[in-house]
């Protein structure tokens, strides 16, 4: 069973950084990680989506974000990346990894969709 495990949240003063990774593991099969994201939630806020990578394209990153967060990934390590630079107090909150897998079965591959544990990040001012 595959699953997104999360690090690098914590606690910094706001102008600071963090980078957050997400691996995926636990598969007795090769996997192959394609489409990716980093999604957030603050108290009493709706899910949003940071940034975005498709498999082999350009990131996406919301408006919010740009210009300070970074999406990436390492495909050989089958783990992704969000690099957060410039902190602000605002984007305290959650931060969630989702990522479309494909499992390599042997009889066939399968196509998976899953969700990090979920890591604080809290930007004090």
């Amino acid at each position: 069973q595959v699953q997104l495990v999360e690090s690098g949240g914590g606690l910094v003063q706001a102008g600071g950084s963090l980078t957050l990774s997400c691996a995926a593991s636990g598969s007795t099969f090769v996997i192959t990680i394609n489409d990716i994201g980093w999604y957030r939630q603050a108290p009493g806020k709706q899910r949003e989506l940071v940034a975005a990578m498709v498999r082999g394209g350009s990131p996406n990153y919301a408006d919010s974000v740009k210009g300070r967060f970074t999406i990436s990934r390492d495909n050989s390590k089958n783990t992704m990346y969000l690099q957060m630079n410039s902190l602000k107090p605002e984007d305290t909150a959650v931060y969630y990894c989702n990522a479309a897998i494909t499992v390599n079965q042997p009889w066939g591959s399968v196509e998976e969709n899953h969700w990090g544990q979920g890591t604080q990040v809290t930007v004090s001012s």
